[in-house]
């Protein structure tokens, strides 16, 4: 029995039928492709200008007839009740209904009607089917969040037997937890690996420390699946050493879909068969493939809730052998907000404190996990997890590192934890910024937020 398949099909997700219309969707050339898209953007504008009041309300100046007039938007214009963005003919009890996970500061309950949901998972088993995963079939080792309640838990563990996973809470990993999770590898036959990146690097972690190679106790494994934080190439270097499996990296937002996959071939392929994903500048204008940008998605089948240029918060890279079937994300560089600000007046991406810490800890440094806080322009705290504390050398090598990559010194602050404080999710950041946010200014709207 396809026990996956047919959960889905109990809560009223048709995923037969969106199995095959995403094949019928894949089987278009390359040119019918392309008008595909272009008529699935103006049919999915129109369901909304016609059936959505809160669309309706956000484009009345504009034209809908003029695809680059249409409106970004942001999380921020929808903070109102959901059953007030609803497209009239849906209720809440008639539709999937989410919360994000708030990693942007701004989370929000969203919805997806019943086929557009069904579209979702036929995109997820479709690429998981690349690496021979079948959700009916395979068992997952779960890196995730849980809710600690016991009626949330339970209900967790419950749709996790339905699905054939077992689920590793991550809010705790200490060696005496990594150790019982090595233990259930030992005795559980799972077929795949998926997760939270930053909590299966420090699981790889804890097996080079014990000279372990995972796939040696757990034969069946085949493929590791990564997602929801940023995955660097040495991080991915250590797993596919550790784990002795292919590491593959998934790029998602819940409120959407899978938006990219890497592929056989290693490329990051964007989902263009539900989503239209775009690129544009701090002016809302299309780069340029190859150059850096705000990534902006349209869903293209939600009709329940309205998806349209919707900003998801992250910055990324098109690369220039993009095709409107075959999208390849060349960079993903993390979230947009995610910026330091210098005394010299710079910013400088988040993601840049990764490379300061490789460069000056380098992979052997007892250093599990980290996170860098900005607490005022000239000063940042390394908060770490660690057997031991930094020594002065590495201190030094740290400031250095910092000075190397920021072009301004700063003051460095340090403090071990024996475990790292993660999100409500499980989530850890690698950087955080603790200065005061400047005032709301107008949006793109022309509305006062």
């Amino acid at each position: 029995m396809n026990l996956f398949d047919w959960t889905l099909g109990f809560q009223g997700y048709d995923i037969a039928f969106a199995k095959a219309e995403l094949s019928r969707i894949q089987q278009q050339s390359e040119t019918d492709f392309a008008t595909y898209v272009e008529d699935q953007k103006k049919a999915i504008v129109a369901y909304h200008k016609k059936h959505n009041l809160l669309y309706q309300q956000l484009t009345k100046k504009v034209s809908t007839d003029d695809w680059a007039s249409l409106p970004i938007l942001t999380k921020t214009h929808l903070q109102q009740p959901l059953e007030q963005r609803l497209s009239s003919g849906y209720t809440s009890k008639k539709v999937y209904v989410n919360k994000t996970s708030g990693s942007s500061g701004h989370p929000f309950v969203f919805a997806k009607d019943k086929a557009c949901h069904a579209l979702t998972w036929a995109v997820i088993m479709d690429r998981f089917q690349w690496y021979g995963i079948d959700f009916n079939r395979s068992l997952q080792a779960r890196f995730y969040g849980i809710p600690l309640d016991t009626i949330g838990y339970r209900k967790e563990r419950l749709k996790d037997w339905l699905s054939h996973r077992y689920r590793f809470p991550i809010f705790d990993l200490s060696d005496t937890k990594l150790e019982g999770i090595l233990g259930h590898f030992k005795r559980k036959p799972f077929d795949y690996i998926n997760g939270y990146t930053s909590s299966i690097v420090l699981f790889a972690k804890y097996l080079k420390r014990k000279h372990i190679v995972l796939k040696t106790l757990c034969p069946l494994l085949k493929v590791c699946m990564v997602t929801s934080e940023m995955l660097f190439e040495s991080d991915k270097k250590l797993l596919e050493t550790q784990l002795g499996i292919p590491v593959v990296n998934e790029y998602g937002a819940s409120e959407l879909d899978l938006i990219a996959f890497q592929n056989t071939a290693g490329d990051f392929q964007v989902n263009s068969e539900t989503l239209y994903v775009e690129i544009l500048d701090d002016h809302h204008q299309p780069v340029p493939m190859g150059e850096e940008g705000h990534i902006v998605i349209t869903s293209l089948y939600n009709k329940a809730h309205p998806f349209i240029r919707y900003e998801v918060g992250d910055l990324g890279v098109l690369s220039e052998k993009s095709t409107p079937k075959k999208p390849i994300l060349k960079q993903l560089l993390g979230r947009a907000n995610d910026n330091a600000t210098l005394t010299n007046g710079t910013t400088v991406p988040g993601h840049t404190f990764y490379y300061v810490t490789k460069t000056a800890l380098g992979i052997d440094s007892p250093v599990k996990e980290f996170l860098i806080e900005q607490n005022a322009l000239d000063t940042f705290t390394l908060v770490y997890s660690s057997s031991s504390d930094l020594s002065p050398s590495e201190i030094l090598a740290l400031e250095e590192s910092l000075l190397s990559y920021l072009k301004v010194r700063v003051v460095l602050q340090t403090r071990r934890v024996e475990v790292m404080d993660r999100s409500n999710r499980g989530k850890l950041k690698q950087f955080v910024s603790r200065l005061p946010k400047s005032k709301p200014t107008r949006d793109s709207l022309g509305t006062d937020l």
